[in-house]
């Protein structure tokens, strides 16, 4: 599986990003780990993109839910 050189800056960015917005940098490592964790075990008949690692699906959500509570929200 390749990744072009733009989705692997986008990952990047979408970390640091995440990171940058934790009070916790340790905690929110965790937090990824588990939900990435979680969703390979979860979703195995779930094919919504084969080619997303669990880890990269994670902190996409992830950096979504901390910079965008709004999506989330009732």
């Amino acid at each position: 599986m390749k990744y072009h050189n733009t989705e692997i800056k986008e990952v990047i960015y979408k970390t640091e990003e995440l990171l940058e917005a934790s009070s916790n940098r340790y905690k929110i490592t965790m937090q990824i780990a588990n939900r990435a964790k979680r969703r390979k075990y979860e979703d195995i008949d779930i094919v919504d993109d084969p080619m997303m690692k669990p880890i990269i699906r994670a902190i996409l959500e992830m950096v979504d839910e901390f910079t965008q509570p709004e999506i989330i929200s009732d």
